[in-house]
């Protein structure tokens, strides 16, 4: 069974993405050359490619939190966006953000 595993995001300053991601959710960022870097937990990843190459269009990726409030104060504290404040939808809640690089990205708590 096919299964989605990994989010490519493009990127103008690697670092700037690093960071924000490691101070948002706690990644743990592996670099790969001086222009891509990706989380490697074996689950799904995220990459971030500052290459300029193969840059594709905007997708909506999703991670999973504990709390969703935290994570919402971690990535405003990260410099972050909301773009759409916490909503519930079946399933549990979630709100959007923006990333410092104009990325939507949403973060989600499944469950009531």
């Amino acid at each position: 069974m096919a299964r989605f595993n990994y989010v490519e995001l493009p990127t103008r300053d690697i670092a700037m993405a690093k960071r924000f991601y490691a101070e948002a959710f706690g990644f743990a960022i592996t670099d790969f050359g001086p222009a891509y870097a990706a989380t490697t937990t074996g689950d799904t990843d995220i990459g971030f490619n500052a290459t300029g190459e193969h840059v594709t269009a905007n997708l909506l990726p999703v991670i999973e939190v504990e709390n969703l409030e935290a994570a919402r104060e971690a990535v405003v504290s990260a410099g972050g966006t909301i773009s759409l404040d916490i909503f519930a939808f079946p399933g549990g809640h979630r709100f959007h953000f923006i990333d410092l690089e104009g990325h939507e990205l949403a973060a989600v708590k499944s469950g009531a």
